[in-house]
């Protein structure tokens, strides 16, 4: 039996002034959904953020994922009960606001290849095939993607107009890289005892 102990949903909000705007900071294993005009921001290495919105209304999301470091592959392998999770908090969150499913439109980012205990099972490969492959399958169209690579990104996405900023951070301090290697930990370890917990 799956239990998901956390909703996950971010809590590190503040005002951004360089743009203006009220804005959540994502961390690994978060989400976040808004209808208001807001930025959401987020830093990747190997993990995956999926950018999600009604592009009729600007309603939209973002989450912050990662697989564990196993090697099943694909919707049905147990490691992707992470990213299904992930994923499917993030829409059902989205319908629940008011926002319509016919008008969903996705950019993702992320999967790098930059954690080197990782590099062994390419989890960022695997992070990123999987949201591509589950946003096929749901029907829901990517307009942008920016995934693999060997650099960290740090990502602004303003779902109310579906604006995304993404910068490659070629210098980087050890926080990104620490807190996805803190999570993905926590996640294996998890998936090797057999019960599924997500962090916020």
């Amino acid at each position: 039996m799956i239990e998901f102990a956390d909703d996950s949903l971010a809590r590190n909000t503040y005002f951004d002034p360089s743009h203006h705007l009220p804005a959540a900071k994502l961390l690994p294993g978060e989400y976040f959904v808004t209808p208001n005009k807001m930025l959401l921001v987020t830093v990747l290495g190997s993990c995956v953020a999926a950018c999600i919105r009604d592009a009729s209304n600007g309603m939209g999301g973002m989450n912050h994922f990662m697989l564990p470091d196993g090697q099943s592959q694909g919707r049905g392998g147990a490691p992707a009960r992470y990213g299904m999770f992930a994923m499917e908090v993030l829409i059902n969150s989205l319908l629940k606001m008011g926002a319509r499913r016919q008008y969903f439109e996705a950019k993702v980012f992320g999967g790098g290849n930059v954690m080197r205990s990782l590099n062994h099972s390419h989890v960022g490969k695997r992070n990123a095939d999987f949201v591509l492959e589950f946003l096929e399958v749901e029907k829901i169209p990517v307009r942008a993607q920016d995934l693999e690579g060997v650099y960290p990104r740090k990502v602004y996405y303003f779902p109310h107009e579906g604006r995304v900023l993404v910068k490659k951070l070629r210098s980087v301090n050890n926080t990104v890289f620490e807190r996805e290697a803190d999570y993905g930990h926590r996640i294996t370890t998890l998936e090797r005892g057999g019960e599924i917990e997500l962090f916020g």
